[in-house]
């Protein structure tokens, strides 16, 4: 009989880990919107420890979302339980998660503490985290580089505690299928009361085999896989949710197990996650790359052209990646534009409508056929995020192999407009100075990035910087046809962001899990 194994989604806590990625508590709330859209059983939403931005995120997911139990997590310390508590109060479904390091490596350098003093720690935060809610996760962290022998000990004195999930992460990425499934299969027959709870594995991809050693876990029995949207998090990066849960579905004769997940929410997750993390999916990265169901090969074109199944073993929309039904130009309404805003999963408030319509008119004066990754691009990066400080009123820029280049911006703030010039080394560099110069302020311009999201010569362009000013990083995103106007639209949004206090990187805490 196939088993149904829970779906544990920690984008929002490890994939926001990833070095140079920070989300507003409003992207948080989006993401999370998301998640609820694609059924994932249980959503970390958090380190409400961390900073007042995570508490407030895992605050305001836990008071929206309704449906999938919403998980906050700490360290094994009174304080985290606290706040994981506190932040978690108003959800319909709650868990703590909670965690401390086992391995010799990590108890000896990062914590500093022997091992009866870890199993005491581990046994009082799980005691506390069960004063909040009885359902407690609990984490040995390196568990994979930790001694078979205490990880029983641990786990059982957590189980006697008071936990319901049990969870074996691969902090480092360091075990090997094989390693991994003699592991689960040790614990499962040494720890005594484990048959009791769930067991969890969280995977990180430093080897590449994040995907690999969760599946291994499954054909042992793990009821839980933690993963995220596009394997973002720490380093290398965490278990592919997409990755997983279509091996499961594609494998499940081998596997012998299944996901209550809507797969078909699956390409728009992907999307979304890319766009506020400013992270890009990889053309050839598995199930959402832009290749995934791409054929170029003359023999493989014949076969998929004869008979799908030669050369795709998953249809695209499985996964949701759409193939466009209605074409929309400058001479579409608003009706037209609203039904494929529903078709493509965006339910939107009637103003973010007509502020999606008015850049939508604007984009279709300059391209002529819009596809529905134009209007994804344009929703997810000129909608859904937070308000506007200073807002692009014109631009123009001078240039040429035998001229300095010279930029000029006109922002609006407040319904004043501010005019200034400035010049560069390029013309994206003479625009930015003359951002900053009507702005007053400058940045650390540490990385910038440009690419098509989609084809043809009148592509959308999509920019991507980050923006350094008194040792805070702050990301920014834009789209337009014209590379230009989305360099300065992705400027803007940092400095709005740098305007409107928002802080990249803001008192977190240290010894970060799993």
């Amino acid at each position: 009989m196939t088993s149904h194994v829970l779906i544990f989604d920690t984008t929002l806590r490890d994939g926001e880990q990833s070095p140079g990625v920070s989300l507003t508590p409003s992207e948080k709330i989006e993401i999370a919107r998301q998640l609820l859209r694609l059924k994932v059983d249980i959503i970390e939403a958090g380190f409400p420890i961390a900073s007042p931005g995570d508490f407030e995120a895992v605050s305001a997911i836990a008071r929206e979302i309704r449906g999938p139990v919403i998980c906050g997590l700490a360290r094994a310390n009174p304080a985290d339980v606290d706040a994981a508590g506190r932040a978690l109060s108003f959800a319909e479904r709650k868990r703590i998660h909670t965690f401390i390091a086992a391995s010799d490596v990590h108890m000896k350098f990062k914590l500093r503490k022997e091992p009866h003093e870890v199993l005491e720690a581990a046994v009082r935060a799980v005691k506390q985290a069960r004063q909040y809610t009885p359902d407690v996760e609990f984490s040995a962290e390196d568990a994979t580089r930790s001694s078979p022998e205490f990880l029983c000990r641990l786990f059982q004195a957590a189980i006697e505690a008071g936990a319901t999930t049990i969870n074996v992460p691969d902090t480092v990425g360091y075990i090997i299928p094989s390693e991994f499934a003699a592991l689960i299969r040790y614990l499962k027959e040494n720890t005594p009361g484990i048959d009791k709870v769930v067991m969890s594995v969280h995977c990180h991809d430093d080897l590449g085999l994040a995907v690999a050693n969760s599946l291994a876990a499954v054909r042992e029995g793990v009821g839980q896989i933690e993963c995220t949207i596009n394997g973002i998090g720490e380093r290398a990066g965490n278990a592919s949710l997409e990755e997983v849960v279509m091996a499961l579905r594609v494998r499940r004769d081998c596997l012998d197990a299944d996901v209550r997940l809507d797969a078909t929410q699956i390409y728009r997750s992907s999307r979304l996650v890319s766009t506020l993390t400013g992270m890009p999916v990889p053309g050839n990265k598995a199930v959402v790359g832009a290749n995934a169901f791409a054929h170029e090969s003359g023999i493989h074109q014949d076969g998929v052209l004869k008979e799908k199944s030669t050369y795709e073993i998953m249809r695209p929309e499985d996964v949701g990646v759409p193939a466009s039904r209605l074409v929309l130009g400058k001479h579409s309404g608003r009706h037209a534009f609203r039904e494929r805003l529903i078709a493509l999963g965006y339910h939107l408030e009637e103003g973010d409508v007509e502020r999606a319509f008015a850049r939508f008119k604007d984009m279709a004066d300059r391209k002529k056929d819009i596809s529905d990754r134009d209007i994804e691009a344009l929703v997810e990066n000129e909608v859904l995020k937070e308000s506007e400080i200073w807002t692009l009123d014109c631009f123009q820029v001078a240039t040429g192999n035998r001229s300095l280049p010279t930029g000029t911006v006109s922002l609006i703030k407040e319904g004043a407009t501010v005019h200034e010039a400035a010049c560069g080394d390029g013309p994206v560099d003479a625009l930015l100075r003359a951002v900053e110069r009507a702005v007053g302020a400058d940045f650390h311009l540490q990385e910038f990035s440009l690419r098509a999201v989609t084809g043809g010569k009148d592509a959308l362009g999509e920019a991507v910087v980050r923006v350094e000013r008194d040792g805070v990083v702050y990301l920014g995103r834009g789209v337009s046809p014209d590379i230009l106007e989305a360099s300065i639209r992705a400027y803007l949004q940092a400095v709005n962001r740098w305007a409107g206090g928002f802080s990249a990187r803001r008192g977190e805490a240290e010894g970060e899990a799993d």
